[in-house]
């Protein structure tokens, strides 16, 4: 596995796959025990992985209890993130749920008793609540830092204009800066090419990408007619074949993985790591497997290349339309360039 720096806001070195560990326990009542969640953590690790992910409410918490078993050992040497926001149970009151900085403190505290760690490499907002003001966030994530709780901190599934004015906050404030974000990315959800990644690759913000298979929806096994699956016990986060385009994505996937003798979980993995090849910031898909088979299945991706033909192919079929402003801009640039040949901007421009 290959490693790269955590986005141009940091030299934090990090893997090129993340391991999410929201399948570590049983506390939604579904998941990995234990003794699976450790063959998962150490395949992981025999591949050359040092970059996890976790979060307070994964599991009801057990997440975190797991992971604090089996990082103390490898402490020093991998990078632990996790995340506050949603609380750890459904049932979370209005003190333990939300940005604000009495939440953020009192989960932070909680998430190092649970690892067992005295502090996070990476610490996340799990997601906006649309009611803490920036600047509250920014502090609490500063006073975290400063104190060595947290060394860097994140913004998960926020949008891109709160990303953008935090990075201006914490500049001109003098505030530990973002390094980087989280938001669910794949072939089968490409919308955070529209306004995120943009600004990812503007700022020099690295991306966490989250169910970059879909949810299982890129494996090719849930197909239209069969009902026992788990998007239908789940209900949610999972993409399902319900329109033409997701059917054809999904015969574009298995064609191209069956032209490659490769899986379809393999082909979408591969298309993450061009993407990635492609960028001019860090983006890290991070696996979710509950099984350790699933993991190894994932990691054969690492083997597969994919050609030009098959990534045209894939990225046509997989695209969105990116709305207002954006195909405007793209279709009035020869206007606003000139006539002259010149080379675009390696970096975009802010």
């Amino acid at each position: 596995m290959h490693y790269k720096v955590l986005g141009r806001r940091s030299g934090l070195r990090v893997s090129e796959l993340a391991l999410g560990a929201g399948n570590f326990g049983t506390g939604w009542g579904h998941g990995a025990e234990r003794d699976e969640s450790k063959r998962i953590f150490d395949g992981y690790l025999e591949a050359g992985g040092n970059f996890i992910d976790t979060a307070n409410g994964y599991q009801a918490g057990q997440s975190e209890v797991i992971l604090g078993e089996l990082i103390a050992a490898e402490r020093d040497r991998l990078v632990v993130a996790s995340k506050y926001t949603m609380g750890t149970t459904p049932a979370a009151g209005v003190s333990h749920t939300g940005n604000n900085r009495k939440n953020m403190i009192r989960a932070v505290e909680e998430s190092l008793k649970r690892l067992n760690t005295e502090h996070l490499d990476l610490f996340w907002a799990h997601i906006s609540d649309g009611l803490t003001p920036m600047e509250e966030i920014l502090r609490g994530f500063d006073d975290l830092v400063r104190s060595g709780k947290i060394l860097y901190a994140g913004l998960s599934n926020f949008p891109a204009w709160r990303i953008a004015r935090a990075d201006l906050l914490a500049e001109v404030r003098g505030f530990a800066p973002i390094a980087a974000i989280q938001v669910e990315y794949s072939l089968a959800e490409r919308s955070a090419d529209r306004e995120l990644l943009p600004m990812a690759e503007a700022l020099g913000l690295a991306a966490t990408l989250w169910s970059p298979l879909g949810g299982g929806f890129l494996t090719g096994k849930y197909r239209q007619g069969n009902e026992n699956t788990r998007a239908s016990k789940l209900g949610m986060l999972i993409h399902t074949e319900n329109s033409a385009r997701e059917s054809r994505l999904i015969d574009t996937l298995l064609a191209v993985a069956a032209e490659l003798g490769a899986t379809p979980t393999h082909v979408a993995i591969a298309w993450l790591r061009e993407k990635a090849k492609r960028s001019t910031t860090s983006l890290i898909p991070i696996l979710g497997p509950r099984t350790r088979e699933q993991l190894d299945g994932t990691l054969g991706a690492l083997q597969l290349s994919l050609g030009s033909e098959h990534l045209a192919r894939l990225d046509e079929v997989s695209a969105v339309t990116l709305g207002v402003p954006h195909e405007m801009i793209a279709g009035s640039a020869a206007r606003y360039r000139g006539s002259e040949t010149f080379d675009l901007p390696i970096i975009p421009v802010v």
